[in-house]
C-alpha cells in the first residue's frame, strides 16, 4: 500500500509534511501493517517449492513486500504456501499445521497440483486440490508457477488484506477466534471427519437396499 492509499481521501496534507504525517483510518493502518509483514511458513512439498525458494533469493527478493521472514514454526507464521503435490499421506500434516497457525492466517495454493491435483489428479494417492480440506485465499496456476507468478499471487493476497475490516473479520468477533479443522484420518483411504455422518448414512442406505440373502454364498460346488 502506497502513501496515497494509506491517507484518507479528501484530506489535503501540506507537501512539507507528507513524509511525516498521514491522516487515515484504523482499518487502513491495521491492514497496511499486516500486508507489509507477512511471514510465510517454511515448508515445501514438490517442484513448486524450488520456484518458491527462487522467489526468496536475490533476483526476485520478496523482501520488497515484507515477506522475507520464513518461519519454521506454524505458531509464528501468517501464510501457508502449499507448494507442490498434496498426497493423501501428507494432507493430515498440512491440516495439523494449519490448525496450529494463529489468526489471521492465509493459504496460497501454488501450482496446478495444489489447486486441483494437476497431472496426478486421477492418481490413487493424490488429493485433487488442497481446498477440499483447508480454505484457500489465492490460487496460482502453472506447473510449476514461475517466481514472477508467485509474486503476483502474493500481491493479490495483499489486495485481499486491504479490503478487510476489523469490524467484520472473524478473529475479532465474539466466540472462538479460530476455527479448527478436523484432521483427516489416513486408513485404507483418506477419511474426512466432517463427512462421517454422510458416510454412515450412505452405508446404511446401501445396506437397506441390499436384498436379504444376497450376500450369502452357495455351499454347492
Amino acid at each position: 500500500m502506497t502513501d496515497n492509499k494509506l491517507n484518507t481521501a479528501g484530506y489535503e496534507i501540506p507537501e512539507e509534511l507528507q513524509h511525516s504525517l498521514s491522516i487515515t483510518t484504523l482499518d487502513r493502518l491495521y491492514n497496511w501493517g499486516r500486508r507489509s509483514s507477512i511471514w510465510p511458513m517454511m515448508f515445501g512439498l514438490a517442484c513448486c517449492a524450488i520456484e518458491m525458494i527462487a522467489a526468496q533469493a536475490a533476483r526476485y527478493d520478496l523482501a520488497r513486500f515484507g515477506m522475507e521472514v520464513m518461519r519454521p514454526s506454524p505458531r509464528q507464521s501468517d501464510l501457508m504456501i502449499v507448494a507442490g503435490t498434496v498426497t493423501k499421506k501428507m494432507i493430515p500434516s498440512i491440516v495439523r499445521l494449519y490448525n496450529q497457525m494463529p489468526e489471521p492466517k492465509y493459504v496460497v495454493a501454488m501450482g496446478a497440483c495444489a489447486s486441483g491435483g494437476g497431472p496426478f489428479k486421477e492418481g490413487y494417492n493424490v488429493v485433487a486440490g488442497v481446498d477440499k480440506f483447508v480454505p484457500e485465499d489465492v490460487y496460482i496456476p502453472g506447473c510449476p508457477p514461475t517466481p514472477q507468478a508467485l509474486t503476483a499471487g502474493l500481491i493479490r493476497l495483499q489486495q485481499k488484506i486491504d479490503r478487510q475490516s476489523i469490524r467484520r473479520v472473524r478473529w475479532y468477533q465474539k466466540g472462538a477466534d479460530s476455527v479448527e479443522i478436523p484432521v483427516p484420518v489416513l486408513g485404507p483411504d483418506l477419511m474426512e471427519p466432517r463427512r462421517y455422518a454422510e458416510i454412515k448414512r450412505l452405508a446404511a442406505e446401501q445396506q437397506s437396499a441390499t436384498p436379504a440373502g444376497s450376500g450369502e454364498t452357495s455351499a454347492e460346488a
